[in-house]
C-alpha cells in the first residue's frame, strides 16, 4: 500500500522557494519520480537505471546511444540535474564515462542523493551554481572534448529565458568534440513559436541542426516536448532512420529544408528578446497536490 504524499520525502528549495517531493512509481517497482512545483520532472529507475520512463527522455537515449561505439565511455556535460535519470543512464550504457552536472539548486542535488543515490563508481562531478554561469567558467581542458551537452534547464514548469539564447548557445559551441552533440528538451504548445526560435538560435551557432519529437507535438496540436540535437559536423544520416525506428511512437525527425521550413518566420532569441518557455496548462505536466 502506498504513503500518503504528506508521507513522500520532500523540501523547499531555498533559492526558488518551489516545493521537490520524491514519490514511488505507480506502474515500475523500483522507480521513482522527482516531482518539482507540482511539475514531473524525472523518473528514476534505482534497479534499472537504463530504463527510461518519459518520452522526450527516451529520444534523448537514442541520442546518446549513436554517439560512437555502442558502450564505448564518452564526455557528458549535463545542464540541470533533476534526479540525474540521463547522467544515470549514460554511467548504465557507458559504464566509465566521465560525467559533470551543473545545477542551480544545491539542496535539491542533496536532497536526490540522499534519498535516491546513484553509483558510488561513477565519474561523476556535480558543480552547483547557474547554468550559464558556469559553462563560461568550465575547465579549458573540455573545450573540444565533450561528446555530449545535454541542455534541460527548468525552473518549475519553464526553462528560463537566459538558457535560450544565441549568447548562451555561444557558450555551449566550444565544449563540443569533432563527434559531439549538443541535445536541447525544448517545451511548447499550439503553433510552437518558442520551438521553431529554439531551431533558428540553434542554427545560428551550429551548422547542423536536428529536430525530433512525437508528430502531434511537431504539428502543433497539442502541448509536448522537442528535442533538438545541435552539431558542427554533419549528422550521420543513418541517425534520422534509427532514431525513427527507436521511437516511442508515432515519431518525425525535421532536418535540412523541412527544419528551414519549420522556422522559416522566426526570429533568433538574443539576449535581449528572450522569454521563458510557456508555462503548459495544470492538465498538462502538473499533478494535483
Amino acid at each position: 500500500m502506498s504513503r500518503p504524499a504528506a508521507e513522500h520525502p520532500s523540501i523547499t528549495l531555498k533559492l526558488s522557494g518551489h516545493h521537490a517531493v520524491i514519490e514511488p512509481d505507480r506502474f515500475t517497482p523500483g522507480s521513482f519520480n522527482l516531482i518539482v512545483d507540482g511539475t514531473p520532472q524525472s523518473n528514476v529507475n534505482l534497479d534499472n537505471p537504463g530504463d527510461l520512463f518519459f518520452e522526450y527522455v527516451q529520444r534523448i537515449g537514442h541520442v546518446i546511444d549513436l554517439i560512437g561505439d555502442v558502450g564505448e565511455p564518452i564526455t557528458a556535460v549535463h545542464l540541470g540535474a533533476g534526479a540525474l535519470t540521463l547522467p544515470r543512464y549514460v554511467e548504465a550504457t557507458r559504464p566509465g564515462s566521465r560525467q559533470q552536472v551543473v545545477e542551480l539548486e544545491s539542496d535539491l542535488i542533496d536532497f536526490v542523493r540522499a534519498e535516491l543515490p546513484w553509483d558510488k563508481r561513477a565519474n561523476l562531478r556535480v558543480r552547483h551554481g547557474d547554468a550559464r554561469e558556469v559553462l563560461a567558467k568550465l575547465p579549458a581542458g573540455l573545450h573540444g572534448a565533450v561528446d555530449l551537452v545535454v541542455v534541460d534547464i527548468f525552473s518549475g514548469a519553464r526553462t528560463p529565458a537566459h538558457v535560450t539564447s544565441r549568447e548562451f548557445y555561444k557558450l555551449a559551441a566550444p565544449l563540443l568534440s569533432p563527434r559531439g552533440v549538443l541535445v536541447v528538451n525544448a517545451a511548447d504548445g499550439p503553433g510552437l513559436p518558442f520551438a521553431r526560435s529554439q531551431a533558428a538560435t540553434l542554427s545560428a551557432v551550429f551548422a547542423h541542426v536536428l529536430a525530433l519529437a512525437e508528430t502531434q507535438v511537431l504539428k502543433g496540436r497539442r502541448f509536448g516536448n522537442i528535442v533538438f540535437v545541435a552539431a558542427h559536423t554533419p549528422i550521420d544520416t543513418t541517425w534520422v532512420q534509427r532514431l525513427l525506428a527507436g521511437g516511442p511512437h508515432p515519431s518525425k525527425v525535421v532536418e535540412g529544408a523541412e527544419l528551414a521550413q519549420f522556422m522559416a518566420t522566426a526570429m533568433v532569441t538574443t539576449d535581449a528578446t528572450a522569454t521563458p518557455s510557456p508555462l503548459p496548462g495544470r492538465t498538462v505536466f502538473q499533478v494535483g497536490n
